[in-house]
């Protein structure tokens, strides 16, 4: 049986979401940040050395990072179900590009700038020199986004793949930090996503999610 190491409030929960999408057996395993420095339990290295989450076990398979769970599960319990659009569908070589590429930018480019304004907004006055830099690192990444979601609801086109799912914490980030009123397409794919009954599913089992929908 596929288990969730699941973090509360944390990237794990778009694997939850995922899963809920494919219907997949899947069980969780709930671990919760330290009230105080919110960093993640001790427990989790038990399971991964790096003790982070999401982090999922499969019989003797353990896998982090979200890009590599995200394939990992769409490959083999994805059904031909969220994966890179294919060929039979009308799609070549280039969507399929497109879509792993999706895949590695989500952490490997997008959510850089994003964690930096964070921090850096931790630091007051000491963190204002590089203010100018990473917002404008952050328009450069929200304006691609934005730029590659107008005219359609979903990345990759028509359909929700998994694509959409990696991205969805860039976002989720990007509207806490009030940046979402600038890009309209982002705004609108966000309300888009949340609004699907797997995604609500997928809170139900998480539990106290931050990034989730607004009241």
């Amino acid at each position: 049986m596929l288990v969730v190491h699941h973090l509360n409030d944390s990237r794990s929960q778009r694997i939850l979401w995922l899963l809920e999408e494919l219907g997949a057996p899947y069980e969780i395993k709930h671990y919760q940040r330290d009230a105080t420095t919110r960093l993640a339990p001790p427990e989790l290295k038990a399971v991964h050395p790096l003790g982070k989450s999401p982090v999922i076990t499969d019989g003797d398979i353990t896998i982090a990072e979200s890009g590599a769970i995200v394939d990992y599960i769409v490959r083999k319990y994805g059904q031909g179900k969220l994966g890179a659009p294919s060929a039979e569908n009308g799609a070549g070589e280039k969507a399929s590009e497109q879509y792993n590429e999706w895949l590695h930018y989500a952490e490997g480019s997008a959510m850089l700038p994003l964690m930096l304004n964070m921090y850096t907004g931790r630091l007051g006055e000491a963190g204002a020199p590089l203010q100018p830099r990473i917002q404008s690192e952050m328009a450069n990444h929200l304006s691609y986004v934005d730029g590659a979601l107008a005219g359609r609801d979903w990345l990759m086109g028509k359909d929700l793949s998994g694509a959409d799912i990696q991205m969805s914490f860039v976002g989720e980030v990007a509207r806490a930090m009030g940046q979402q009123d600038k890009y309209p397409n982002i705004k609108g794919w966000v309300e888009r996503f949340q609004a699907r009954p797997a995604y609500q599913a997928s809170l139900e089992k998480g539990g106290a999610y931050n990034l989730g929908p607004r009241t």
